[in-house]
C-alpha cells in the first residue's frame, strides 16, 4: 500500500468516526428525555402530553438546523460546522438540566432540536464524500446503527444512572459529547468532494438546485416522513408508556428491553447497510420492513417479558435495518453541489412532518382505553407499508459519484 492510499484510509476512517460517534451522542441526549419524560412530568407539575409536545418542537425544528448549518457546510466546510453542531447540542442538553421552568425547558428543547437538526446531514455527507465507493453500504449502516447505539447508552445511564444522578444530572451527563471537539479538530481532513467543488468556477445557489430537483424534494420529503414516523413511532412512546405505564414493566425490565432491542437495531443497521451493497438501496428498505411487519403484532400485544424482548429484538433489526440505508441512499440522490444541505435538510423536512408522532400515539392510546400497544401498531404497521409502495416507484441512484453535478436517479 502507497503511502497516499495509507493517508487516504486513514482520512476515511477517520471521518467515519467522527460521523458516527456524532450522531451517536445525538441521539444519546435526544433519548435522555425519552426516557425520563414521566420525571419531567412531574417536577413541573404537567401532564406526560405536554412534556411529549416538547419531544415535538425538538423534532419540528431539526428542519430549521439542517437548513441554515447545512447551508453553512457547504459554504465554509463539514468539518467545521460538524464542530460548531456538536458543541451547541451539548450545550443546550446541559441546559436542560438547569431548566428553571417549563416554558424555559420548552425554549430549551426547541434550541436543541436546531442544534440536533445539523449534525445528521453534515456527519453523514463528510463520511460518504471521503470514503472509498466499496464502503458506502457497511458504513451507511454503521452511521445510522449510532442512532440506536446512542438510545442504547441513554438506556445505560437510565439504568444506573437515574436513581443518583436525577433527571437534571442525565442531562447535564449530556454535556459530554462535546469532547469529541477535539477529536474532529484534530483528527478530521475535510471532504475531498468539498474540495473538489470549490474549484468549480460557478456555484449555483441552493434554492436554485432545490428548484431545479422539485420532484426529487418531494418525494424525499414523504420517504423521509415514513422513515421517521417508522423510527419514532416505535420507540419514542414504547419504553416508559406501553412498557412501564399499560404492561406495568419494572425499572430493570424496562432497561433491560431497551438494551435487547437497541442490540437488535445495531445489527440490523449494519446488515441491511452491507447489503445494500449487494441488491441495491430500495431493495434492502423493503427486506427490511417486511422484518418489522413479522413482528409487529408481538411486538405491540405481548404480555411477558420474553415475547416483548424477542419481538421488539426484531422489530429494530427491522425498522434500523430500513434507516441503515439511508445515510447512503440520500446522499447518493442529492445533488452534489448542496450535498452539505440537502440529505439532512431533506431528513428533517420529512422529521418535521413525523414530529407530531408522540402526541398522536398518545391521542390515540387515551381514546381507545389506554391502549398504547394498539397506537404503536396502527402507526408502525402504516408506515412500515408506505415505505414497501414508496421504494417500489422510487429512484435509487447506486453507486453515484460523489462528485458529478446532478444526474437523473434510476427508478424501478
Amino acid at each position: 500500500m502507497s503511502a497516499t492510499s495509507a493517508v487516504d484510509l486513514r482520512a476515511a476512517r477517520n471521518a467515519v468516526i467522527a460521523a458516527f460517534l456524532g450522531w451517536t451522542l445525538d441521539a444519546f441526549d435526544f433519548f435522555i428525555l425519552i426516557l425520563t419524560i414521566d420525571n419531567v412530568s412531574k417536577a413541573f407539575g404537567v401532564s406526560i402530553t405536554s412534556v411529549a409536545f416538547a419531544i415535538t418542537l425538538t423534532l419540528a425544528t431539526r428542519a430549521v438546523g439542517a437548513f441554515i448549518f447545512g447551508g453553512l457546510a457547504d459554504k465554509f466546510g463539514r468539518k467545521p460546522i460538524l464542530m460548531l453542531v456538536i458543541v451547541l447540542y451539548s450545550f443546550f442538553e446541559a441546559l436542560t438540566g438547569l431548566a428553571w421552568s417549563f416554558l424555559a425547558f420548552m425554549v430549551i428543547r426547541t434550541l436543541f432540536g436546531i442544534a440536533m437538526g445539523g449534525e445528521w446531514g453534515i456527519g453523514s455527507s463528510l463520511a460518504m464524500e471521503t470514503i472509498p465507493e466499496r464502503w458506502r453500504g457497511w458504513v451507511s449502516g454503521l452511521l445510522q446503527a449510532g442512532y440506536p447505539f446512542g438510545f442504547l447508552l441513554a438506556t445505560l445511564l437510565f439504568d444506573f444512572g437515574m436513581g443518583p444522578l436525577g433527571w437534571r444530572g442525565m442531562f447535564f451527563v449530556g454535556a459530554l459529547p462535546a469532547l469529541l471537539v477535539f477529536f474532529v479538530a484534530f483528527g478530521v481532513k475535510e471532504s475531498p468532494a468539498y474540495k473538489a467543488m470549490q474549484h468549480r468556477p460557478q456555484k449555483t445557489p441552493v434554492g436554485v438546485v432545490l428548484r431545479k430537483n422539485a420532484k426529487l424534494v418531494l418525494y424525499g420529503v414523504l420517504m423521509m416522513a415514513a422513515f421517521n414516523f417508522f423510527s419514532h413511532g416505535t420507540q419514542d412512546i414504547y419504553v416508559k408508556l406501553f412498557l412501564g405505564k399499560q404492561l406495568h414493566f419494572t425499572h430493570a425490565q424496562m432497561a433491560n428491553a431497551g438494551l435487547i432491542f437497541n442490540a437488535g437495531a445495531i445489527i440490523g443497521g449494519i446488515s441491511f447497510g452491507f447489503l445494500s451493497q449487494k441488491i441495491g438501496r430500495r431493495y434492502a428498505i423493503m427486506a427490511a420492513c417486511v422484518v418489522a411487519l413479522i413482528a409487529l403484532w408481538p411486538w405491540s400485544h405481548g404480555t411477558d417479558f420474553a415475547t416483548i424482548a424477542i419481538a421488539a429484538f426484531f422489530m429494530q433489526v427491522g425498522v434500523q435495518g430500513a434507516w441503515g440505508v439511508v445515510p447512503v441512499h440520500l446522499n447518493e440522490l442529492s445533488p452534489a453541489e448542496i450535498r452539505g444541505t440537502f440529505p439532512g435538510f431533506i431528513y428533517q423536512l420529512g422529521n418535521f412532518v413525523a414530529s407530531f408522532n408522540a402526541p398522536i400515539q398518545t391521542s390515540i392510546a387515551q381514546t381507545h382505553g389506554g391502549d398504547y400497544g394498539y397506537a404503536l401498531a396502527l402507526i408502525a404497521g402504516i408506515v412500515a407499508v408506505v415505505l414497501i409502495v414508496l421504494m417500489i416507484f422510487g429512484p435509487e441512484a447506486y453507486n453515484i459519484s460523489m462528485t458529478e453535478t446532478t444526474k437523473a436517479p434510476a427508478t424501478g
